[in-house]
């Protein structure tokens, strides 16, 4: 069974996705494999340096992310430039990780960009974890230090809540306690196993 897990920024997707392998899911992870192929010495992140220049690297020679956040998520034509480059990288890895499951494995790729790539067909089930806009404003601003105006320009940079949900299989609801959001994906991985 292949899944795609996908949600809006600050929406509890990697809370879900951590939620889904400690019940045995094998979960891939598309911003882990996006970081992986940028790394320092990786021809991905030669051709990052390349496509966008020196400045986005740190002293030590490692992409420097939030320059480079600041810059593709205010910049549509700048992010497609970075997705035309890192895409292809993270599909080829979620090919070889995907390839070492088992059988019978209930296999979720984490994508971020799941609606934004077109890519929700692809899979047997998708989960969107949904939670208000506000919501996610707050949790940017207050958890991760962003200025609301970064805030914004990421969500806006986003598919909507209704585009996300149009394509969704199961929608997991993250308003609530992390006992409610722990129930509601053991209810989903239950009625995923079961097909």
């Amino acid at each position: 069974m292949r899944v795609g897990l996908t949600g809006g920024v600050a929406s509890g997707k990697s809370t879900v996705s951590a939620l889904l392998r400690e019940l045995g899911a094998v979960v891939i992870d598309a911003d882990q494999l996006a970081r992986e192929v940028v790394e320092r010495g990786t021809p991905g992140l030669a051709r990052v340096v390349e496509e966008f220049g020196e400045g986005l690297l740190t002293p030590e020679g490692d992409l420097d992310r939030p320059a480079m956040g600041r810059l593709v998520f205010g910049d549509e034509q700048a992010r497609r430039r970075l997705e035309a480059i890192v895409h292809p990288l993270v599909f080829e890895r979620y090919a070889e990780a995907e390839a070492a499951a088992g059988p019978d494995d209930l296999v979720v790729h984490d994508i971020p960009l799941l609606v934004e790539s077109g890519r929700a067909g692809d899979f047997d089930a998708v989960v969107v974890v949904d939670a208000p806009r506000e919501l996610q404003l707050e949790r940017m601003v207050a958890h991760r230090g962003w200025t609301r105006e970064d805030a914004e320009s990421r969500i806006a940079a986003q598919a909507t809540r209704e585009q996300r949900r149009a394509v969704a299989t199961y929608v997991v609801d993250n308003t609530g306690s992390l006992e409610d959001l722990r129930a509601r994906v053991a209810e989903v991985h239950a009625r995923l196993v079961d097909g």
